[in-house]
């Protein structure tokens, strides 16, 4: 499996000199399995060079996109994705939904003619859209299994394997706290109950469906000290990931999501605490900050 990405900054997009190297756009990332199958992980406004680079290369787009929660920053730049608009491109948007909004709404509703010029159902591509609560599907012979994670209203995480090679894609995680989550309701109760009903560490449920991944990305979003004044905001604290990468015994953390404040000299800074971090507690994995263009061999 081949990852490349295309969007790594988390909430609203971020352009300018300041964020140059990590990059300024919103979640997006290229999968290609062995036969170079396509799955997208998130379409913020990442997907839109994404696509760009897609009709470039004149490819017929057969893709799954799998998206990790509806919010602004993971669906905005479905909208601005030209193969979405190439009669006999596929697309099938895997997702989870909530009881009073489906999944194909929340796509179509920012694209109410009051927001924009184009509709869901004029597009020319064949779209299809498939409900996941946590489950296994078959995705291109590749095994995808669904996490409920902790982050308003509800997200999902993805853990896909293929051909031996497993890859976790965690966007939007905050670490679990019974008592906090007793006080913030902004979590869909589906996920509350998830993860109060575990023994132990409620975020023993994270722990375990990481395990063993050869390549883990993951939400790190705030430094600690920052993370004291946004709990409930849905987000993880650097130290917090390095903990679900080392109970999680994976081989390679990929910092993601970083904060639209953290400029990339923030980001270096981020990064070089996390790999001192690492030697002192002896965990035994490598660690690298998502980057746009970066591409990493799995």
């Amino acid at each position: 499996m081949r990852l490349k990405f295309w969007g790594t900054r988390g909430s609203i997009s971020t352009p300018g000199k300041h964020t140059v190297r990590y990059g300024g756009n919103t979640p997006c990332t290229e999968l290609r399995l062995s036969n170079n199958e396509l799955i997208i992980l998130d379409d913020g406004t990442g997907i839109r060079n994404l696509g760009e680079a897609l009709i470039e290369n004149g490819e017929s787009i057969k893709a799954y996109i799998l998206i990790s929660h509806p919010h602004w920053d993971h669906i905005q730049g479905f909208p601005f994705f030209k193969p979405a608009f190439v009669s006999g491109n596929e697309l099938t948007i895997v997702g989870g939904e909530t009881d009073k909004v489906s999944l194909q709404k929340m796509i179509s509703d920012q694209m109410n003619k009051v927001y924009f010029p184009v509709q869901l159902n004029e597009l020319k591509a064949t779209l299809r859209f498939c409900r996941v609560e946590e489950e296994e599907l078959n995705v291109f012979g590749a095994r995808v299994q669904t996490l409920y994670v902790n982050h308003p209203s509800f997200a999902i995480g993805y853990k896909i394997t293929h051909e031996g090679k497993t890859l976790v894609y965690i966007s939007d995680n905050e670490p679990f706290d019974r008592k906090v989550s007793q006080a913030i309701r902004n979590v869909d109760k589906v996920v509350t109950d998830k993860f109060s009903r575990a023994k132990g560490d409620p975020n023993q449920r994270v722990f375990d469906f990481v395990r063993d991944a050869d390549v883990l990305i993951h939400d790190a979003t705030y430094t600690p000290e920052e993370y004291i004044d946004r709990v409930g905001w849905g987000h993880s604290h650097y130290l917090f990931t390095l903990k679900v990468a080392a109970e999680g015994n994976v081989k390679r953390l990929i910092l993601f999501h970083h904060d639209p404040a953290h400029h990339d000299e923030k980001v270096d800074d981020i990064l070089k605490t996390c790999k001192k971090e690492i030697r002192n507690r002896q965990y035994k994995f490598d660690c690298l900050a998502a980057a746009e263009g970066m591409e990493v061999e799995i």
